[in-house]
């Protein structure tokens, strides 16, 4: 029951988003989650601001995911998220926020986990 949440400064195609989204879907295995319950949200032409200047080019990723993974697992997805930001956006490393919510109750379909 993983939920992406990314909160982009550029403006992303519908093209674009969907090709994110599947990425995405491919990098969740590395928290040994699948994208059969994989949620993504992409909002894109988001105004941040790092270190009180505001970002031509950045983003801010949550992933929630139903129950725990390894501090390795979190550490090589935050790589991988941004390389795949770097490739498909353009946005550089040093500008990608990632942070991990681990949930011990999840809701779905009327009842929770």
């Amino acid at each position: 029951m993983p939920f992406i949440d990314s909160k982009i400064t550029v403006p992303v195609t519908a093209e674009l988003k969907e090709e994110l989204k599947s990425e995405l879907g491919r990098l969740i295995t590395t928290l040994n989650k699948t994208e059969t319950y994989l949620m993504v949200g992409i909002d894109d032409a988001y105004d941040l601001w790092l270190g009180g200047k505001k970002l031509d080019k950045g983003a801010y990723v949550s992933v929630s995911l139903y129950g725990n993974a390894p501090k390795e697992a979190y550490d090589k997805l935050t790589g991988q998220i941004c390389e795949l930001f770097a490739e498909k956006l353009g946005i550089p490393g040093n500008s990608v926020y990632v942070t991990y919510h681990p949930v011990s109750d999840w809701g779905w379909n009327g009842s929770n986990f």
